[in-house]
């Protein structure tokens, strides 16, 4: 069975409720106000060097591209490489968390017979995101 409180004391909790909350929302704008700072000041903005992998998937190959968001990358020049390299692409996605962006890009040989040197690839796109 439920306890009953008078009505006054039950007032008396919520409001201390509430004051307590709002210290809370106070305590926390400040620290993401100290987060947004830090972030900006240690690499929210470009000061990291875009980076770049190329993964054998077996039938497929994967292409991450991670760069800062002032970074100009021009993603019809990274598909232009590939496509010179003799690869078809096959889906192309990208994100951005906090300040980077990062861009996915599956693709595989035009041709299995010939297949793709990952190792060109990989050095081409190297030159073109530095």
């Amino acid at each position: 069975m439920a306890t009953q409180y008078p009505s006054h004391a039950l007032v008396g909790e919520v409001i201390t409720h509430v004051k307590q909350l709002q210290e809370r929302v106070e305590t926390l704008k400040q620290r993401k106000q100290i987060l947004e700072a830090t972030e900006e000041t240690a690499g929210g903005s470009d000061s990291s060097s875009p980076e770049i992998t190329v993964k054998d998937l077996g039938f497929i190959f994967e292409v991450c591209v991670i760069c800062g968001l002032k970074k100009k990358l021009m993603l019809h020049q990274v598909i232009n490489v590939l496509v010179e390299e003799a690869a078809e692409v096959i889906a192309v996605s990208h994100s951005t968390v906090g300040g980077r962006i990062f861009y996915t890009i599956y693709f595989q040989a035009v041709s299995s017979r010939i297949g793709i040197e990952i190792s060109r690839v990989h050095q081409r796109l190297k030159e073109l995101i530095l």
